[in-house]
This record gives C-alpha cells, structure tokens and sequence, in this order.
C-alpha cells in the first residue's frame, strides 16, 4: 500500500527542513505561535506577565515600522511554572514546552548582569536558539542601561529569527577608518557622540578624554563611546536601538562597512536589511495597507506529565534480543526517568493493539512496580503503528484528559505503509510523539509524527553493547520539569567482554549532583560480578539483581559522595555483554546542575551536505568553558564514529569560549538513520565557568551626552580569569534527536568535501609587513590538511569580496599548510603600494585541498596602513586623548588674541564646531588680566 499524497508531501517537506526546535510560524504577516516561558527558578510574580504582554505589545509595533510594515507579533502563549499558584485563566500546555520556547525569562546567566541576549551559536542568517530575558528586564527595571524592552526585544528577535548579529563590537570598540581618524565602532557612523573615560567612585565622577595605546595606535581599554542623547540618524536597530530616533534596520545606503561589528564579520559585510530581505520570511510576504491588531496571549501553566508507552510487540521484537533490551529500557525508564505525581499508561501493539495499563499516578515504589509488571513477555503478528496511537488516545480519555499536552512514547522496530493514515489526527490531537526506532527497519515515514509534534526522535541499533535503547528511554525526561528535578545521565557505557575479564572504570559524581543517584548494570547471558566503591573506598554491594530481566540496580540513599568513584564488572560467559548506566538528580533545589545539550544542525541532510554537531554545556544559563566534549555516532546498521568537539572559534563554532562545542561530520557510511550521543567531562583542571558577556545581545549602554555632559550609568561588573575558578570534574552523557542521511553513493565515496572556511582571518601592519594568523581548516571541512593556501588582497573592500579571483595574489610558495585546527601565521611584505594614497588593505584567504576542491572565501580582514590621528583634546592639549563628537567634527576653529604690543600669538580659547551642537572649551585666561584685547583674528584648521 503507498504512502498517501498529503503524507508523502509533509516526508518530504520533512527532509528538506532545517533542524529547529521553534514552533513560530508566520501567516498573513504575522508571527503566531511564539514562546515565552517563565523558569522554574524565577519566584511567582504576576506583573511578570503583565511585563511580558507590554513588552511584546509595543515590539510588534515597532517591528512593523521597522520591517517597512511587513511583520508583526500575531499571537503569544506565555508558559507559567508549576509551582506558581493555579488561576480560572491559565490553560493547559498542548505542544508548548519549554524546548520550544522562544523566550526564556529566567535569572541572569551570572549574578548582577541582566543584560538581555539571544542564544545564537550558528552561521549567518540561521535562526537562534531562544531570547534570554532577567525578571528585572522585563519589569523594565534596566532601561536606562537597554532601553525600553519592547525595541530590545526587536533587536533580539532580529538574531533570533533572521540570524543578524550586533553592529557594534565590544572586543573592537574602535577602528581605523579610512578619514585617517579613530572612530567608534556602529553602524550608522552618522550617529553621534563623545569618545570618554567615565569613571566613578560612590557618587563622585570624573570625565576625561581617552589616550592611545602606544601599540594598538586606538584608544585606551576604559575609554568608552557615550552617544549623544539627542539624534537624527534612524538606524540601526542592531546597533543601539535605545536611541529615541532609531526605528530601523542598516540599509545598502547608510551601512558602514569598514568597521569591525560582528555583523560586518560573519555576514560578508553585507547590511543587516541585505540578510533579513533575502529570507524566507520576506520572500513569503508584502507590505501590508492597515496597521495590525496587538498580539494575543494565551496563558499556559505547566501541569503534571501525562504520558502512555506505546510498546510493539510484532514478530520482529524477537529479532536480536529486542523484546529483552526494550523491557531492559522501559524499567529503567519507569525506575528512574519519569518523575512522581505522572500518570503513566501502557499500550502493547503488533497488527491490533490493546491497553495493558490504564493511567497510574506515580507517587512511589508500587505504582512504578506496578507498571513494570505490565511489560511485554512475548511478540508476534504484524505493525499497525495507527492502532497503537490511537489505542493511547483511548487510555487518555479513559483517565478523563484530553489528548492536549500527553506525551506518547512510540517503540517500534518494523515498516508500517499504513502509518501515514492517522497523521491528521495526531496533528490535531496536540499529543507530543516521541519516536524511538529500534533497528535499521523502523519505516522512516513514522519519524514525521515527532517531527510534525515536536517531539523527539531516537535510534537505538541491535548492537547492545552501545546502550542505545537504555541512552533513548533515558533522553525522555519530561520536558517541562524544572531541572533540578531531572535524572541526569553521568555515565553510559557498553562492551563485549570474554570469560573472566573485567570492565573496569570510575565515574566522577561532582557537587551540583548526587540526589537520588542510581547504578544500572545489565547483561545477555549470566549475571557479572559487580563491584563499587565510593569515594572514601568504602565497597558498596547492595545491588537488587532482577535475574527475570537480566538486570541489576542500586540507588543511593540521600546524597551521594562527591569524587570518583570506582567500580568493577566480571564477565561469567564468553562475548558476555555487559553495560553501565549512572543517573543523578541535582544535589540542591537552588543549584542549577552541570547540563550537556546535544543536537545537530539539522534533521536531515542529502550528500555530499555536511552536517554540523553541536553540544552545548552549561550550569543553568552559564556557558561551561574547557571541557572535553566528544560526539558519537552511529548508523543504524552499527557503525560509530568518534568526534572531538572543539569550542575554539574557527569553521563550525562561531564563537570562541562560548560552551558551545562543534565539529563537522560527513563520515557517512551508509543511508538512514544515525544517532547522536555526546561525552562531557571537566578534563584536568581546565573547565570552568565563563563569566564572558554572551554575544548576540542588546549593547549596553554607558550613559548619554546630554547638552554636552556626560550622564553616566552604573558600570557593569568587570570580569577577569582570576573570577572564573576552575571547576570540580564531572562527566555527563547526554543523547540528541536521530537525524537522516540520503543520496549516499554505493562503494568508495568520491571526495566531494571542499576545506572548511576560514572564519577567524586576523591582519597587523607593522614595517611594510602583514602578519596574518588564522585557524587551520582541514581537507575535508575540519578534518585533515589542505593543500594550498591562495591569499589574494585589495585597496577595496567589495571588490575582494565579488571579485576575488581578479585581485592581487600573494606569494605563498614557502607556506606549508598545519593539520586542521592548529594556528597558522604568515608574513608578507607590501609591494605596489602607496601608503600617502590608499589607507586600508583588504585581505581574504582560499583554501585549495588534494582534489583542488575549494573553500568558501574566509572573512575579510582589513589592514590600516597608517598611524590614526586621535582627536584634539582640550583639556590636555599635549596629548593623544581626546574628546570631541566622533567621526562629526566639521572643523577646529582657534580662536587667537593679540597683544595690542606684540606680534606674538596667544591662544586663549579653543573651540570645536558639530553639526548637532555647538560649544565652546574654554582656558583659563587669568595671566592675561592687564591684556589690551583687539579683534580677535580666527585661522580655520
């Protein structure tokens, strides 16, 4: 039987989509179905969601003023924790949780900096991963430091949504234009201000101007660009969107390209309206002739999880023990992994199905026992996947619940043709369908259910020794429980041992868990010895061996010791498989735990398209930097391949030290599915906290020059290494969504794999010489050697960029490329050009591999090739410092007077001309009281 049409349509909309976890969509120009979840760590407070409504109310619109009256906010549903109290007006969550949520309000990623940002760790114009706002930013407690929330939440939306970054660069905060001078670094450069070291002590504050440093040749570090309160200019959102005059986007006409925003950098120095108008978005609508109606808000409260396993019983269960490992899982699963107050029900199905559990809430040990004893004991028969799916349905209304918001947990290991017939009515259902497909056959058309549900989809293979299905059970932790309340995975290991050999190891139980810690250990043939010792070597013998399931466990009582602790397996057969689970809950309600997040850049690609792996560790919202972080992957026929993940900046990762770890992967071995496992550890005294602002955030802002003085706000807390103490070891496990691969030729893959990009290209000029560095990309991506360097340069920006073939090529004889991943430097002397005529140089690198494949072109690296003139200051006339409205002085104007008597020259006043106002810099001018004064005589400079 085929496939219907309308389902065949959504498979293959399926695989031609970009991995997300948002639910938005935008329909007649509105943006519907946007998240905003509210954490469980923040304390119940409704004038949050009376912040949240005003907030998104005036950011719709000022969204469509900004997007020429093309977008706006339609309909928002605002996700309210379980432990705030009950109202008449909250609703339950259908689809919502909060992995979808758009926005996350929820206490700041580091004590004392509310500072509002986007979580954004992928390539220009891709989406983000959620808004991160505070409590107080959204009680509008920070505007003077943001600005109101509304235009923040735009300039947030704008990284989100369309992957634009900020046009200001705190790293570079000032560059070397092509005037010669030292201007700030923004976008429009028509926006105003003053170039000031503001420096405060209690209520006292002093103003001075700015030096150069003697190395850079730009201003000192503490100098800081305070922007006139009062402007004209209109853009850009991305760059201060504060400013009462700013209401829109840099366009081609006002973008300012030379200076070193992150925008510039990772977006070809294209504007920031050239990316947002060549979405998909704006492909997909038109300006509109009426204003909208404000958003809509649904209230949503999280309640207790309501799930049903859905188990296949068909023949094929009795196919390489799966019927054994899936009873394995689900006990683990239902020991360990569902959370108490659930109501949990079962459902076995082959060709029919039929309900083997009601719904039981979980309040302890015999309800959990009581659906373990539920479990399947034979198979046989054929698939029907629709009938186990709406058998669950049943078993939800038979508890008196509607289908909005349950969790079905789908096993199944067989190809189902029929599985397309139900596909409407479990998109109307608004149950969430978490796919585990066990062996290389599960038909992969039933992968559209967790996709078109949001819900998860796993592999687990009929290799057993890699833990597949206990890591896929163990991923389905309720999604919108608080984290602390979660079983975190430490450990997760599996091998093949011969008669008396052991499996022998240590795993690291660190401070932030402990609570409810839990040892599984299971076998194929005979029961292993076991082994375990705590921390202080204390051996640990209390495991409960359930010989019926070929498993053995043991929790912890109270909180485990914090260290390593060791343990030991003897195998009793030969080729005896043997593997380890080790799960622990945090040790304090208001810690946040170490957490490993692990995802690919999207579901499904096509060869030769790479893909992307991304694991992202954090301690609640703060980046864990230092660790060592390996993916695993394997097909579904069981082939693994092991990558390091690298948080280093270059290629994938797009940002340096951001707890994101990346790596490409094309290692495709075969067609199907793969899973996606990923390792974390501390390392050896290197993890740590970091204490870095996030990129992808709204600019902070240092005060405001109001009628020429400067109205300063608080400084943000300065952070430095010495406050990032190197964190205890840890170790985490933790399993992302399977993702597919296709159109993989059979027998030797042809090398389709250019070298990666080169993503961090850095120029200095110093004696006529140009000394580069850069990260080296590998032959296929970030894996190998290339070949060849090809290093071209140009007076003119653009021209590198569209004509790079055409310009000046560097000699690169004596340059022997490194193994991806290592530090390249290169020197080489300017020839051919004039230092009195051009100002800048414009480099960009090429990488050719063995099969002369070639790289995309690397950023664009400018070059100064002179010395900047800082500004005039009047208050230290000597030295570099200065002070003046960067970039909009006209002219300094000196005005001199004569002695009646002499001939000689006396500056008594200076004073500089703006276009936005005028002011007079007087000197004192006390020596000159027996003066006679003449007209005064003006020499224009």
């Amino acid at each position: 039987m085929g496939l219907p049409r309308g389902f065949v349509f959504l498979l293959l909309l399926y695989l031609f989509q970009v991995s997300d976890t948002s639910l938005v969509r935008l329909n007649e120009n509105g943006y519907e179905d946007i998240i905003i979840a509210i954490d469980p760590a923040v304390p119940e407070d409704e004038t949050i969601i009376e912040g949240i409504k005003k907030m998104v109310t005036t950011a719709s619109t000022y969204l469509f003023e900004a997007t020429e009256k093309r977008f706006f906010f339609k309909n928002v549903s605002i996700l309210i924790p379980e432990s705030w109290k009950s109202r008449p007006e909250y609703r339950r969550p259908k689809q919502e949780s909060y992995k979808h949520a758009d926005v996350k309000v929820a206490p700041p990623a580091v004590q004392g900096r509310d500072e509002p940002y986007t979580r954004q760790f992928k390539e220009c114009k891709q989406s983000g991963e959620y808004i991160h706002f505070t409590p107080d930013f959204v009680l509008g407690k920070k505007e003077n430091e943001y600005g109101p929330s509304g235009k923040v939440f735009v300039h947030e939306w704008a990284h989100l949504r369309w992957g634009v970054f900020d046009e200001y660069n705190e790293d570079q905060p000032f560059y070397k234009a092509s005037s010669k001078k030292i201007e700030a670094t923004r976008c429009t450069a028509g926006i105003t201000g003053m170039n000031k070291v503001y420096k405060c002590q209690g209520s006292s504050c002093t103003t001075r101007s700015c030096r150069t440093n003697s190395t850079t040749k730009l201003y000192e570090r503490d100098c800081q660009f305070f922007p006139d309160k009062v402007q004209l200019e209109k853009a850009s959102i991305m760059f201060m969107q504060s400013i009462d005059s700013v209401t829109e986007f840099c366009k081609e006409g006002n973008h300012n390209q030379e200076a070193p925003t992150l925008h510039n950098l990772k977006c070809e120095h294209r504007s920031t309206w050239d990316i947002i108008s060549s979405s998909e978005d704006f492909n997909n609508s038109s300006p509109m002739e009426a204003s909208p109606s404000p958003p809509t808000f649904s209230l949503l409260r999280i309640s207790e999880r309501i799930a049903c396993l859905v188990l296949d019983v068909s023949g094929s269960m009795t196919v390489s023990n799966r019927l054994s490992r899936m009873n394995q899982a689900a006990k683990y699963f239902l020991m360990q992994i569902v959370e108490n107050k659930s109501q949990v029900g079962m459902v076995y199905f082959n060709s029919k199905a039929e309900i083997k559990s009601e719904l039981i809430q979980i309040n302890g040990d015999t309800e959990r026992n009581q659906l373990m004893a539920a479990l399947p004991t034979t198979a046989s028969g054929g698939t029907s996947i629709c009938s186990g799916i709406r058998t669950a349905f049943k078993v939800f209304e038979n508890g008196k619940f509607q289908t909005n918001g349950t969790d079905i947990v789908l096993l199944t290991d067989g190809e189902d043709s029929t599985a397309g017939a139900c596909i409407e009515e479990i998109k109307e259902s608004g149950a969430v369908i978490h796919l585990i497909a066990l062996g290389p056959s599960a038909d992969l058309a039933v992968k559209n259910m967790s996709t078109l549900t949001g819900g998860k989809h796993l592999l687990s293979t009929d290799d057993a020794q890699n833990n597949g299905l206990i890591d896929a059970f163990g991923a389905l932790a309720y999604e919108n429980a608080d984290v602390t309340q979660k079983s975190l995975q430490l450990e997760s290991k599996g091998v093949i041992l011969n008669n008396n050999l052991w499996l022998n190891d240590t795993i690291v139980i660190d401070s932030t868990v402990g609570k409810n810690t839990f040892f599984l250990v299971t076998w194929k043939t005979s029961a292993p010895g076991i082994s375990l010792w705590d921390p202080k070597g204390t051996q640990i013998t209390n495991f409960t061996v359930d010989m019926n399931s070929n498993m053995a466990y043991l929790n912890i009582p109270g909180t485990a010791q914090v260290g390593t602790w060791t343990y030991n397996l003897e195998a009793k057969a030969d080729q005896e498989i043997l593997t380890i689970t080790v799960t622990s809950q945090a040790a304090n309600s208001s810690v946040p735990p170490i957490t490993v997040n692990a995802k690919m850049n999207k579901d499904a690609s096509i060869f030769p398209s790479p893909m992307i792996v991304y694991a992202e560790v954090v301690q609640g919202y703060t980046p864990i930097i230092g660790a060592h972080v390996t993916a695993i992957i394997e097909s579904s026929k069981g082939k693994i391949v092991e990558l390091e993940l690298l948080d280093n900046g270059a290629g994938p990762d797009a940002f340096k030290d951001d707890g994101v770890y990346s790596r490409y992967f094309t290692a495709y071995s075969e067609n199907g599915r793969y899973s996606l496992k990923v390792r974390a550890d501390g390392g050896t005294n290197s993890a740590r906290r970091s204490l870095q602002l996030p990129s992808g955030r709204a600019a902070y802002i240092p005060g405001w020059v109001v009628n020429g003085e400067i109205e300063g706000n608080p400084p943000r807390p300065e952070t430095t290494d010495s406050t990032q103490p190197v964190l205890e070891n840890f170790s985490r496990t933790a399993i992302g969504d399977a993702f597919v691969v296709s159109n993989i030729p059979s027998g030797p893959l042809p090398d389709r794999y250019p070298p990666g990009q080169i993503t961090d290209l850095q120029a200095t000029f110093d004696e006529k010489e140009i000394h580069l560095t850069w990260t080296a990309p590998g032959d296929d991506f970030d894996f190998g050697k290339v070949q060849q360097y090809i290093i071209r340069t140009s007076e003119n920006l653009i021209d590198l960029r569209d004509n790079f073939d055409k310009a000046l090529q560097v000699n690169t004889t004596n340059l022997l490329p490194n193994e991806a991943n290592s530090k390249e430097t290169f020197v080489f002397k300017l020839e051919n050009i004039s230092e009195e005529n051009v100002t800048h140089i414009f480099i960009a690198i090429q990488s050719v591999d063995k099969s002369n494949l070639i790289s995309k072109l690397s950023n664009i690296a400018p070059v100064a090739l002179f010395t900047p003139q800082a500004e005039p200051s009047p208050d230290d006339p000597g030295s570099p410092g200065g002070n003046s409205h960067s970039g909009v002085s006209i002219s300094t104007i000196v005005l001199s007077v004569f002695n009646e008597n002499e001939d000689a020259i006396f500056p008594l006043w200076t004073a500089s001309l703006y276009v936005s106002n005028f002011r007079w810099s007087l000197s004192p001018f006390s020596v000159f009281k027996k003066m006679t004064f003449c007209y005064p005589h003006f020499h224009i400079l």
